[in-house]
């Protein structure tokens, strides 16, 4: 009679981003440079918004939440990557393996929920300003984040619980250079159909029901913005929203372009530079975004210098 469990791949082989020896340095050296730039410039939004009076708002409070899941989210997947790189074995124990995916699904699906809280955010200053402050209370905002993480890791756990149950007997070679789920499920030499579709149910339903709802609060914004009469403050409240829709816009079309991809060898080399986009450039983007596109952040970012310069 088989054996349930027949697990005997003990450790996994990161293929990585490319096998010519001639990339390993050009690419360590990009990789680096862009991981020191993703953590400069979320730990500066951070702290600035800790110490800047003038950015304790909600708005602000979930900003630096959203910096600081950049920073898990990046560094999940970005020093693993680089060892990676000039490592000759390129190997990560099967525990190592369901580690990273539990905290890079987790940390993922925290950065979804918060783009999508932002934008109700902005839906109640503008459409409700009168009981803004009753409703986006600090309590309300820790709400929120907390909700948050806890659908976010309970959405990881389902992946691991779906992981830990299959087996892999076969080859050890994950053409990715980090561990997800897709590799993973074509590695195993279980029948994956039925948690293949578990995790594409509950991944594209959580996906999906943050877009539907980042649409539905952008459509009452819009149609607010459009009924005032003044060009001027119609402007600028539209530059309040446009740096949350410019990250919206990169996150979401990103997933959606790896999770409607076909499964084939093509798929997966698409899907490799995809999700380099994803775990290591939007990270180091958004505070670039912010920040270059807000003049609160701007103008205590000045005030800091100013400071420290006297």
């Amino acid at each position: 009679m088989k054996e349930r469990n027949q697990t005997s791949v003990r450790e996994f082989i990161l293929i990585g981003l490319s096998e010519d020896p001639k990339l390993k340095l050009p690419l360590f050296i990009f990789f680096v440079h862009v991981y020191g730039i993703t953590l400069l410039g979320n730990l500066c939004i951070i702290i600035l918004i800790r110490i800047s009076p003038r950015l304790h708002t909600p708005m602000y409070f979930l900003l630096s939440n959203l910096s600081f899941v950049a920073l898990c989210y990046s560094s999940t997947i970005t020093p693993n990557m680089l060892e990676n790189i000039l490592s000759r074995t390129k190997t990560i124990s099967f525990l190592g393996c369901i580690t990273q995916i539990f905290f890079f699904v987790g940390t993922g699906s925290v950065e979804v929920f918060l783009l999508a809280v932002m934008p109700y955010d902005r839906f109640v200053a503008i459409c409700n300003p009168l009981v803004y402050a009753t409703i986006m209370t600090n309590q309300a905002c820790m709400y929120l984040v907390v909700i948050s993480y806890l659908v976010a890791y309970i959405h990881s756990m389902i992946h691991i619980i779906c992981m830990l149950r299959l087996d892999f007997c076969g080859s050890n070679r994950i053409t990715h250079f980090y561990c997800d789920v897709p590799p993973l499920l074509n590695l195993s030499c279980s029948d994956t159909s039925l948690k293949v579709a578990i995790l594409n149910f509950v991944t594209g339903s959580l996906i999906l029901g943050s877009l539907i709802c980042i649409i539905v609060f952008y459509t009452y914004i819009l149609y607010t913005i459009l009924k005032i009469s003044s060009s001027e403050t119609r402007l600028t409240v539209f530059y309040t929203c446009s740096s949350h829709f410019a990250s919206v816009t990169l996150c979401f079309g990103t997933l959606v372009f790896m999770y409607i991809s076909p499964s084939s060898k093509y798929a997966m080399e698409q899907d490799r530079v995809a999700s380099v986009f994803y775990t290591v450039i939007i990270p180091m983007l958004n505070p670039m975004i912010y920040s270059l596109r807000n003049k609160d952040v701007k103008e205590a970012l000045r005030k800091v210098i100013n400071r420290k310069a006297w």
